[in-house]
């Protein structure tokens, strides 16, 4: 008797588990928002733990059966809990709507801090040589790096990378670049403190011949010392003398 009583309990237990497998199938959805990136978003079937998360479109399909909930969970939105009907297995446009998480900022305060560089941080010394990226570079090629690849000479630890630039001619060149960069220097602050007008109508100089001029002016060693010195006065009364000479260089040349 108590063998036939537990073969119907194993007989009406198995089919109360085949019922509610049976039961439980794939839903498709997908969630809604204002938000462009959908991807990502945890979707948790509360009764059962199973977990998928949607796609770039925010598509999902999981399995469960009407009854139980799902929990539509992510950072960005908030947390929206679904309890499903017959009716969303067969609605082909079965979609949940998640709302995004807003993270006001309170304050915002701006300041200036000018005064904070990489001196007064420390992290330099006040005194030290500022390089253009050309002096960098010629610098870069011949400084004697005693860490860098070695080769002895005079019972000591250099860089081979100086010697190997000189021969080379990289050093010649970074010389140039070098050179260039200071002319084109003066040229600018030359421009800035003198209108076309002033080198036209003051210094009596041809229109097509002024950045001619402007080169001729920023060759000269002695000229580009005041001309970095800013005083204007002196620039000018130098440039004056430059431009006599100028225009008689032009006036020889076109004879």
């Amino acid at each position: 008797m108590t063998t036939k009583i537990l073969c119907f309990l194993i007989v009406v237990l198995s089919q109360n588990g085949w019922s509610q497998n049976q039961d439980s199938s794939i839903i498709n959805g997908r969630i809604v928002s204002g938000a462009s990136d959908l991807e990502g978003v945890y979707v948790v079937n509360a009764q059962t733990e199973v977990m998928t998360t949607t796609d770039a479109s925010g598509a999902f399909s999981i399995t469960a059966k009407p009854g139980e909930m799902l929990v539509f969970s992510s950072i960005q939105f908030k947390e929206n809990r679904v309890l499903l009907t017959p009716e969303n297995f067969s609605d082909i446009n079965f979609t949940v709507k998640l709302t995004m998480v807003m993270h006001q900022l309170q304050e915002v305060v701006v300041r200036n801090y000018s005064g904070i560089n990489a001196v007064s941080l420390g992290i330099i010394p006040g005194d030290q040589k500022t390089y253009t990226e050309a002096e960098r570079k010629l610098h870069t090629a011949t400084a004697l790096n005693a860490t860098a690849n070695a080769g002895t000479m005079a019972g000591g630890s250099i860089s081979a990378d100086p010697l190997l630039n000189f021969f080379s001619g990289r050093t010649a060149m970074l010389k140039k670049e070098v050179a260039v960069e200071k002319k084109e220097f003066f040229m600018k602050l030359l421009e800035r403190m003198f209108t076309l007008e002033h080198f036209i109508d003051r210094l009596k100089i041809p229109a097509e011949y002024v950045k001619g001029f402007e080169y001729y002016a920023v060759e000269n060693d002695k000229f580009t010392v005041i001309l970095n010195s800013k005083n204007k006065t002196s620039t000018e009364f130098l440039l004056g003398e430059l431009a006599v000479k100028y225009k008689e260089i032009l006036a020889s040349e076109n004879k």
